[in-house]
């Protein structure tokens, strides 16, 4: 009898995706800066992460019009 192969799915290292984003980036940021955007997140119960981009969001709808900012969503992990 023959040997039937089967092949198994293996799983994608790392974190799951976990916002509708089609990249991602890694920016080098200042010390004073980034502790000025973690406290912004804490005031607004969000991570650093979503604090960085609700700023972004907000800054440019307020420059160009171009991006409104994603409603808030409460009640989630910080």
């Amino acid at each position: 009898m023959a040997k039937v192969k089967t092949f198994v799915r293996q799983k994608k290292m790392g974190r799951p995706i976990t916002v509708e984003a089609e990249k991602a980036i890694g920016i080098r940021l200042p010390a004073r800066l980034l502790d000025s955007i973690d406290d912004w997140a804490k005031a607004n119960m969000a991570s650093r992460s979503e604090a960085i981009r609700r700023l972004v969001e907000r800054q440019l709808a307020a420059e160009h019009g171009a991006v409104r900012p994603r409603p808030v969503k409460r009640g989630g992990k910080p």
